[in-house]
């Protein structure tokens, strides 16, 4: 059946059957295993090991802090009346912990991938498997975590839901999967029978779903049989094929749901336990045990809506009401995950009818009167345990045209800046593509567009944001450490004027021949209603209406922009301030259902021309590169002066400085362009 294909069962508890029916009350953490070690080169530096294993854990499901997990309830228990779960984990640490910093770094892994190395700050590094969704492989960070059943052990059943989307032409057979990139299979159906459950098509351009007869569609693979094909709990076959300008929706009644939201519990209890315990519950060593003073946590995209979701639910006070994190950085992350509801999709990224933006999105309380949910904030839980962590909250331009980040900063009514507590620091990237261009040089090529990628109609942003982001990290540590505040929060704001609707009129969109327009490209904000077993206000509990209702459409702001249609608020990067085009956090889908529309996440670039004479020629009413900066010498003596003020200003780092300067002189930015090379460019 399709549920052994999507996790493999809990390994044979025996050890911990056997252990004593009197635990210590810390021992969340009842066994962790080191399975490699592996000696870092030192390069000069502090010599490091990694140790890469697993951990097992078990968590009481009647104590108020482990109650709220969904289905926990349901979820079997060992002798003890305990929920047990097994995750991996890798950990980094001096070979000597007499030269470690005193500094856990926790890295939330994003759909199990990362990895730990050897930390120039002499810092420990860990990362760990949070989302038990995922199949276990080589360098994957995984969980496992139990089946919720019946107490007389029949199978927990419910609706779930899988979108299929721009698929390849002359396609019959879809795996029937979730979570961006389709990462993970959705649970298994009750039945094979497509009268049991119902698929929608929506043709692009129209409003409405229509139902596809139930003989025309089977859970079935009809790749190397025609239809009805094979039988396959796993894969969805269609009559004639899928259209690629449609999308489909299907809902069907699922089993089995994995109790995912132990995740939350099992980073918790895990960090709790390096930062704490002397030993495990086998008398087996924290191999950190003793050098652990201050813990940090950081995630990007996925997983920093992880962190948002772990604070929100009250996970930073371990079983023993002590604070695990002393420090938070979400980076690009505006929404929950949905890792706490049954049959949830946490690999999901924001797209039409997933689990997310229901909760409060904000830091301080507001008053949600639109969506009726009254007043909420994310850290409610942690301020009334007094376990809450300093925060750097750090995103850039695609979250606010991708991720619906608007309501984050200015609440469902978009009428005034909501503001933040003494304890966050919020920095804006302006100008940015998700995540920030990861070269961030200044030779600008056309992308490639590797396979895997959306096909967007601009080329790929170039800006980066990693220069920044790495010296907030330094900064929000420091923060942890020594209380030293960073700098003041950058980021738009109503009352300064930076936020406007976003079409192309209210952000006074320069007119670039040949270049989109910004309307039509903002993932809207939805109201969706998921049914009433849904815990809005938690992004917990059971999605029982779905597809879901929509109930309205919010408002949503974007930041403004200049006369080369760039934006102007925030931490700007070197590239934006000495810039070679027009940077956007969106960008234009060329085919498909969502032709037209945004592309993803992806934001674009549109580059300027070299000369005045080309920018004449085109029409093209920004300044050409020869007008701003006359030739090569010119753009690096720019480059150079806004290098010095982001260091001053401590949003850059002097090694990323030097490099910075090292790429502008090797760029071939107006190289041969200057009183004799003017001719041969025109």
């Amino acid at each position: 059946m399709m549920l052994s294909k999507r996790v493999t069962p809990l390994l044979p508890l025996l050890p911990l059957l056997l252990l004593p029916l009197c635990l210590p009350a810390q021992a969340a953490v009842t066994e962790l295993r080191v399975e490699t070690r592996t000696t870092l080169p030192a390069n000069g530096g502090t010599p490091y090991e990694v140790l890469r294993g697993s951990f097992r854990g078990e968590i009481d499901p009647a104590d108020p802090r482990n109650a709220l997990i969904t289905d926990v309830m349901l979820a079997p228990r060992n002798a003890r009346g305990r929920v047990e779960y097994e995750a991996t984990f890798s950990l980094a640490k001096p070979v000597d912990l007499k030269q470690a910093s005193g500094v856990l770094i926790y890295d939330v892994p994003n759909r199990g991938n990362g990895q730990v190395g050897a930390d120039p700050q002499g810092h420990i590094r860990v990362i760990s498997g949070w989302q038990g969704d995922i199949a276990a492989a080589p360098n994957r960070q995984t969980l496992r975590v139990p089946v919720a059943r019946h107490p007389d052990g029949t199978s927990v059943t419910g609706p779930a839901l899988a979108r299929f989307v721009d698929m390849p032409p002359n396609t019959s057979t879809l795996p029937i999967v979730a979570g961006l990139g389709g990462q993970t299979l959705r649970p298994a159906p009750v039945s094979l029978a497509s009268e049991d459950g119902r698929l929608l098509r929506r043709q692009r351009g129209t409003a409405n779903d229509v139902l596809v007869p139930p003989g025309d569609w089977a859970f079935a693979d009809c790749t190397a049989a025609p239809f009805p094909g094979v039988p396959d709990p796993a894969k969805l076959c269609l009559r004639g094929g899928f259209d690629t300008e449609s999308a489909y929706t299907l809902v069907y009644t699922a089993r089995d749901p994995l109790v995912l939201g132990l995740g939350f519990a099992a980073t918790r209890d895990l960090n709790a336990f390096l930062r704490h315990a002397r030993h495990d519950a086998l008398d087996q060593p924290n191999p950190v045990a003793g050098a652990v003073r201050w813990t940090v946590a950081m995630g990007t995209s996925q997983s920093g809506n992880f962190l948002r979701s772990y604070l929100h639910l009250g996970f930073n006070a371990d079983e023993q009401g002590r604070t695990v994190f002393d420090g938070v950085l979400p980076n690009i992350a505006g929404r929950h995950v949905p890792l706490n509801v049954r049959f949830g999709v946490p690999g999901g990224a924001s797209d039409e009818f997933e689990i997310g933006s229901e909760g409060p999105l904000w830091w301080s309380d507001y008053d949600d009167q639109v969506r009726g949910r009254g007043v909420n904030g994310l850290l409610r839980r942690c301020t009334a345990s007094g376990t809450c962590p300093k925060i750097v909250e750090t995103f850039g331009s695609a979250e606010f045209w991708g991720l619906r980040m608007s309501p984050n900063l200015v609440g469902t009514a978009a009428t005034a800046d909501i503001a933040l507590p003494a304890n966050v620091r919020r920095y804006y990237f302006p100008s940015v593509t998700h995540g920030g261009a990861h070269q961030g040089g200044f030779n600008i090529e056309p992308d490639p567009a590797p396979p895997g990628r959306l096909s967007c109609r601009l080329q790929s942003n170039p800006n980066p944001s990693n220069e920044s982001v790495r010296a907030l990290q330094q900064a929000l540590v420091r923060w942890v450490t020594t209380d030293t505040p960073p700098p003041p929060s950058r980021y738009p704001t109503l009352a300064a004027g930076d936020l406007v609707a976003p079409t192309a009129q209210a952000l006074r969109w320069p007119a670039i021949p040949g270049a989109p327009s910004p309307d039509g490209k903002l993932n809207t904000f939805i109201d969706y209603d998921f049914g009433p077993a849904l815990n809005a206000a938690d992004v917990s509990g059971i999605a029982t209406t779905l597809p879901p209702r929509t109930r309205a459409v919010l408002p949503s702001l974007v930041p403004r922009v200049d006369e080369d249609g760039n934006e102007t608020s925030g931490v700007a990067s070197v590239q934006l301030q000495v810039p070679l085009g027009t940077y956007t956090g969106w960008n234009e889908r060329v085919g498909g259902y969502f032709r037209g529309a945004g592309c993803g996440f992806s934001g674009g670039f549109i580059p300027f021309a070299v000369t005045r004479a080309q920018r004449l020629a085109s029409g093209d009413p920004r300044a050409s590169l020869e007008e701003r900066y006359g030739s090569h010498q010119g753009f690096v003596k720019k480059v150079q002066q806004a290098v010095d003020r982001q260091v001053a200003a401590g949003w850059l780092l002097p090694q990323d400085a030097a490099r910075l300067m090292e790429d502008a002189r090797a760029s071939d930015v107006l190289q041969g362009v200057g009183e004799r090379g003017k001719a041969r460019l025109k």
